[in-house]
């Protein structure tokens, strides 16, 4: 794909607001034009808001954006940000004379990583927000920027990471992941990546797959304790899509994070896929070409995944978790 981005998908922009001294931040996904959405949470220690109207029986089928952003529960402030965004631009949810921008969002756990979390009696996100929104482009960069600045793993930093692929009949997915996992993304320590089988054009590193897993890559390793770790994705597709079809997109691409990290979807996890679909080019049928389209849209979540980790870099601060690259090189 073009830019192996998720803003290979048409009507799709992405933007990142951080603060190097607060080690957090906000990714802001924001569409061109109203999208159906839904969303599929497995992680047992989610942090979302307006999650409930993505249920396929909620009313509103479209929304604006989608927010992502550090902070634990202080960082759900950044999605009002966006909507103050939106909302100058004339976006939003029509209600007589009044717009309501639609923006859901999810928030990861970074208040324990060094940064400085004196902010006075308001938290920063709702500016992050705001600044993420007006940062979209269809450019952006991957690694340790916006809601990935603080984001960490087991065993190495994590961040941003981004895919694209598309299906034998042109419709194209794209991911973008925030990478904060309770697990590891590489196995028994590194360099090969689980989702290494799944890389596309050395990505992440070129490493491949080793030809036997150790069985003490196997054994249990977590970091963190509960409310602390999170995993938050966007997947987004040009497929004209039903909610429900959006929601069992949502469904189907979890599978990426199954392949990508280890553990994952423990009670310590927050993990969530938003799904998105513009609606620009027509299915080849329901049933067949969704079922390809939600194959796809889990192999680009693993990549996004692992992508996120190896371009991301360490925080400034004392004890912070090196990268992949410090360790392992490019």
């Amino acid at each position: 794909m073009a830019r192996n981005l998720i803003t290979d998908v048409a009507g799709v922009r992405v933007g990142h607001a951080d603060d190097p001294r607060l080690g957090s931040g906000s990714t802001v996904v924001v569409f061109d034009r109203p999208v159906v959405a839904a969303a599929d949470v497995r992680g047992g220690g989610p942090g979302t808001r307006e999650s409930a109207l993505l249920n396929p029986a909620a009313t509103v089928e479209r929304i604006d954006a989608i927010t992502l952003s550090g902070g634990s529960a202080f960082g759900l402030d950044a999605a009002s940000g966006t909507q103050a965004w939106l909302r100058e631009q004339g976006r939003g949810f029509q209600v007589r004379d009044a717009r309501v921008p639609i923006v859901p969002a999810a928030v990861l756990f970074a208040l324990l990583n060094g940064g400085d979390e004196a902010w006075g009696r308001y938290p920063p996100y709702r500016e992050l927000g705001y600044q993420a929104a007006a940062n979209a482009s269809a450019e952006f960069v991957v690694g340790s920027v916006g809601v990935g600045l603080g984001a960490t793993t087991f065993d190495f930093k994590g961040g941003i990471g981004s895919a694209s692929a598309m299906t034998g009949d042109g419709i194209t997915v794209g991911a973008i992941a925030a990478v904060n996992a309770v697990g590891s993304a590489v196995i028994g320590g590194g360099p090969h990546f689980w989702a290494g089988g799944f890389e596309q054009g050395g990505e992440f590193g070129g490493k491949g797959q080793p030809s036997v897993v150790p069985p003490t890559a196997l054994a249990y390793r977590g970091k963190g304790g509960p409310g602390e770790n999170t995993t938050l994705v966007v997947v987004a597709t040009d497929a004209a899509l039903t909610k429900s079809q959006t929601a069992r997109v949502a469904t189907m691409a979890h599978d990426g994070f199954a392949r990508a990290l280890r553990p994952v979807h423990t009670p310590l996890d927050g993990d969530i896929v938003f799904a998105a679909a513009t609606c620009a080019r027509e299915l080849a049928d329901p049933v067949f070409a969704l079922s390809e389209l939600g194959a796809l849209a889990a192999d680009v979540v693993a990549r996004a995944i692992a992508r996120g980790v190896y371009e991301a870099q360490p925080l400034p601060f004392p004890g912070a978790l090196p990268g992949w690259r410090d360790k392992f090189g490019n």
